[in-house]
């Protein structure tokens, strides 16, 4: 049966296209509006400054996009993109130590957010029936609080406006997003908002990789540790396409890295560790140093009100936006449009539909958001509501199984299948996983980085001269 109905998708970024493509699945067409001009190929856009950080995709969510994009994953590695295992690709400084590179358990992409948001945009721009209209600001809902009839949009060059209708409007215009006004404004309650603030900015800058550092170079991470009582501060040396380190260098409030080329690698040597600095020491600078402070973990309970519009839903970063060093946000979003083409697929254009998918976009935000929030109210001079004592209990058990991670294969899986979003939170309480964390760590931690004689000599340009 030919698919009918038309849909309008808000934003055209990564949650948008990738709600156009489980839309593409049951609808006759999909028109994705973007306020921006955007670039033809993997190239920066000015509505996306944050994508200059960086980005991990986990494995979680690339399974999810690759369930409602097939062959997006393949065009992603044709580009340049790397497959990294878990944690057997990864040198990780956790709060308690360094990880023990594992055989692969999980795994993620490594790239660009310019390569990864073009690439899945090409995709679904192929798909029969997507069309983009670029130039266009969303500026209010049309129809009632009972039903959404489509939206009334402005051309940003012209300042024309006028109404695209549309039997289901899809906000996925991230943070930015003003759904909750305009529910409002419709005559529903207000929705609820969580703001959890731990004042994290963002410097980030592309080096040159090495000739000899090899397309296999691991991703370096030096994460903060919550309970000192300090500031926390990071870093993350991340290998991209084109032969590329980016390097992003974090601090929250009170511990806020430089933005000036001078003092960047200064404090990557102030770190817990100044592996980072030491490893692109030398290289050569690709780009200046860019900041970013948008970096809030901010969710709103749309889930929560009790009446919600027939045809409306949002998703991605305007339901939920956490602060990026988790990499949590990419694979959330995916799911909630996996979320949207099964109740599409389900239920189709029928009364209560937007509801059942507002509702399953929320499910997949929970794990997140405890794995956000739960480590950022720890640090000084954060905004946001304190723990609960359930929280401060959940809290005791994931550090006791963090310890154990470093000399239990059986914790750390546990750990990498939820970071990643390929398990559920009740992981970390399976019966493998309980063990591991009532019994603690069984040896002692590492007592430096987990890299090989070979990684180090590549990394300085020395290829076979490991001492």
């Amino acid at each position: 049966m030919r698919p009918t109905g038309h849909a309008v998708v808000l934003g055209g970024g990564l949650a948008g296209t990738l709600a156009a493509a489980a839309l593409a699945r049951h609808l006759e067409r999909v028109t994705i509006v973007e306020r921006d001009v955007l670039p033809d190929g993997p190239e920066p856009r000015r509505g996306v400054p944050q994508a200059r950080h960086s980005h991990l995709l986990w494995s979680g969510g690339v399974r999810a996009i690759e369930a409602l994009l097939p062959g997006t994953t393949e065009a992603l590695l044709a580009a340049g993109a790397r497959r990294t295992g878990l944690p057997s690709g990864l040198v990780l400084l956790t709060a308690y130590g360094w990880l023990r590179r594992w055989p692969e358990i999980q795994f993620m992409l490594a790239c660009s957010r310019d390569l990864l948001d073009w690439a899945v945009r090409r995709q679904v721009l192929r798909q029969p029936g997507v069309t983009l209209r670029q130039g266009l600001r969303a500026v209010e809902p049309v129809g009632t609080a009972e039903r959404i009839a489509g939206v009334r949009v402005r051309d940003e060059k012209s300042g024309e406006t006028f109404a695209l209708e549309a039997d289901l409007v899809v906000d996925a215009s991230g943070r930015a997003s003003r759904a909750d006004r305009w529910l409002t404004g419709l005559g529903l309650p207000p929705v609820r908002e969580e703001i959890v603030d731990s004042g994290l900015a963002y410097a980030t800058r592309i080096f040159r990789a090495p000739p000899t550092a090899g397309g296999d170079f691991p991703v370096v991470t030096i994460q903060a540790d919550p309970r000192d009582g300090r500031p926390g501060r990071g870093a993350v040396l991340l290998p991209i396409e084109g032969d590329r380190w980016l390097v992003t260098v974090s601090g929250t409030r009170g511990g806020e890295p430089p933005i000036d080329e001078e003092h960047f690698l200064d404090f990557a040597r102030r770190l817990r560790s100044p592996l980072v600095a030491e490893l692109v020491e030398g290289a050569e600078p690709l780009t200046p140093v860019h900041g970013s402070h948008s970096t809030a973990n901010r969710r709103r309970y749309f889930e929560r009100l009790r009446a919600w519009p027939e045809g409306f839903v949002v998703i991605g970063d305007a339901v939920a936006a956490y602060n990026p060093v988790y990499g949590q946000g990419m694979p959330v979003l995916a799911y909630g449009a996996v979320a949207l083409d099964e109740l599409l697929g389900r239920h189709g254009l029928r009364p209560g539909t937007a509801r059942r998918v507002q509702r399953a976009v929320s499910r997949p935000v929970d794990g997140a958001w405890k794995t956000a929030t739960g480590q950022d109210v720890l640090f000084p001079d954060v905004i946001g509501p304190r723990p609960s004592a359930v929280d401060r209990l959940l809290m005791r058990y994931v550090d006791r199984l963090l310890r154990a991670a470093l000399s239990h294969r059986a914790a750390a899986e546990a750990f990498i299948e939820t970071l990643t979003l390929s398990a559920p939170m009740t992981r970390l309480v399976g019966p493998k996983a309980l063990l591991a964390a009532v019994r603690g760590p069984s040896a002692p931690p590492l007592s430096e980085p987990p890299l090989t004689a070979d990684e180090l000599a590549r990394a300085r340009g020395a290829a076979g001269n490991a001492p």
